[in-house]
């Protein structure tokens, strides 16, 4: 493995692509190291991931074109199944994960940061899903993560055009959380996933539950979803202590039971 490292800092967790010369490509590699390491952070999660990557002009340049040119139909279907496999895995994590993009985002880059539910950028920053450009369409669930952030006529625009956005664009679409200067996004990052890291990680587990059954569920399937985790937690220690911490007037001490 070399590709895609996993480090950990107390409860913050990093997965760093490291393909500066290939601007970060997700190959077939790359992908099976990252599936690697999802399991090992859904086995031992950490309470935040953030997903990084190597270099300071490109967070993920796409999926690896020069791979991809030499496939035939049945094995692009097992590329994009394993992408939608390894996203799949990301998106699942019991954490928050926290996308922090430094450059370009495109294709599987921006698919990538999909999966994770929150994204810093730099203000120059840059997205989008370039593949009809190629003669091809989002492989790893950018169609349908895409359409579910900004919308079905954003999302239409991004897939049908293959036009890349800006940071100021993407924001204001949705696409991204916190723009900061480019000095600033790796001390930004940090603190804003140390932050993350103190939320109260039981609740927060179980509003990614009900979030994720209203994206993809009936609404009542959802409001019960909702109804259970809202009823879970007050078998919590923490709902307990953040409760009288409230009527106290004290700060309250989450230690995730």
């Amino acid at each position: 493995m070399g590709n895609v490292a996993l480090t950990r800092d107390g409860e913050v967790a990093t997965l760093r692509i490291d393909r500066p010369r290939a601007m970060n490509a997700l190959n077939e590699a790359t992908l099976v190291e990252l599936r690697e390491h999802l399991r090992e952070l859904a086995k031992a999660p950490a309470r935040v991931v953030r997903v990084t990557s190597a270099g300071d002009r490109v967070f993920v340049a796409g999926a690896d074109i020069a791979a991809m040119s030499e496939m035939g139909p049945e094995e692009a279907r097992s590329f994009s199944h394993l992408g939608h496999e390894v996203f799949e895995a990301l998106e699942s994590l019991p954490s928050l994960q926290l996308a922090v993009v430094q450059g370009a985002a495109l294709g599987g880059g921006c698919e990538l940061l999909l999966a994770c539910d929150l994204v810093i950028a730099s203000e120059k920053a840059r997205f989008g899903q370039p593949e009809t450009n190629l003669g091809l369409l989002p492989g790893f669930a950018g169609c349908s993560r895409l359409l579910r952030r900004i919308g079905v006529g954003r999302a239409r625009d991004l897939v049908y055009t293959g036009r890349m956005i800006d940071a100021q664009e993407a924001f204001a679409w949705g696409l991204v959380n916190r723009l900061v200067a480019p000095g600033e996004l790796e001390e930004a990052a940090a603190d804003w996933a140390r932050e993350l890291a103190q939320r109260p990680p039981l609740a927060v587990r179980r509003a990614k539950v009900a979030m994720a059954a209203a994206e993809s569920a009936d609404a009542r399937t959802a409001a019960r979803v909702e109804i259970e985790g809202f009823a879970s937690v007050f078998a919590t220690e923490d709902a307990r202590d953040g409760m009288a911490a409230f009527l106290e007037k004290r700060t309250a001490r989450f230690r995730g039971r």
